[in-house]
């Protein structure tokens, strides 16, 4: 791990092969904490999940520029429309003059192309983008765990699904990445901030999710996560069905 923030704490570690977390951990005044998370794909086409809040921009840039010139940045990618998720979009755009926002069709259409200040690109269920020796693909989630626009990324040479909300860690003492259980300290937060919308359609969702079988979960906060990605998925279904 490297740190690329003494006073901040954010860190970079890669958690699959030319993928790599950004984390920040940020303590309350009542002692707890949380982290955020966004991740790099190096790449001759270079991705970004997550921008983080724009508050946190210049300690996220520092930690990109410890792996890339922030110029060469192409796609500036997010799950859904939220401060965590895309608040700083504005700034990376107008640090990467190349790149372009990369979301669903939905946000792209209620939210996104009139928030910008460039023109996003909008990513149709199942459409995929070639990076270089990384392809993403994108699947609609709506509403799992929230928002209409909601949505995956699945990145297939390293069956890395960039999961967003899934599995959010409470915390701030979390590993890059790990093989222990993250669905039991994710559920205990789920409970006690019930932060989804309990969709009609989670199941199906999470089983659409699931067979991709990814191998590491790019949770948005808390740890990566190595292992049976689908199985994990699975039993998240029936941990929302109970």
């Amino acid at each position: 791990m490297t740190i690329t923030n003494n006073e901040s704490g954010t860190n970079v570690q890669e958690v699959a092969d030319g993928i790599y977390r950004i984390n920040t951990p940020v303590h309350f005044p009542n002692g707890n904490g949380f982290s955020y998370n966004q991740y790099l794909v190096v790449d001759d086409k270079p991705l970004l999940f997550h921008t983080g809040p724009r508050k946190m921009f210049p300690l996220i840039r520092e930690a990109v520029e410890s792996l890339i010139p922030v110029e060469q940045l192409r796609y500036i990618a997010f799950s859904h429309v939220e401060s965590d998720e895309c608040g700083s979009l504005n700034e990376w755009l107008a640090v990467a003059p190349q790149s372009q926002p990369l979301c669903s069709t939905v946000a792209a259409m209620v939210s996104i192309t009139d928030l910008a200040d460039r023109e996003p690109r909008p990513l149709a269920e199942g459409e995929s983008i070639n990076l270089g020796s990384h392809v993403v693909r994108w699947y609609d989630a709506p509403h799992l765990p929230h928002a209409w626009e909601c949505g995956y990324l699945m990145e297939e040479t390293t069956r890395t699904l960039f999961c967003g909300d899934l599995f959010t860690q409470g915390g701030t003492d979390t590993p890059a990445l790990t093989e222990n259980d993250i669905l039991g300290p994710s559920e205990a937060f789920r409970q006690q901030m019930d932060y989804y919308s309990h969709s009609k359609d989670e199941r199906a969702l999470l089983e659409k999710l699931a067979s991709t079988k990814p191998t590491t979960l790019a949770c948005m906060h808390g740890s990566a996560w190595r292992g049976d990605g689908a199985a994990l998925l699975l039993k998240l279904a029936d941990e929302l069905a109970k």
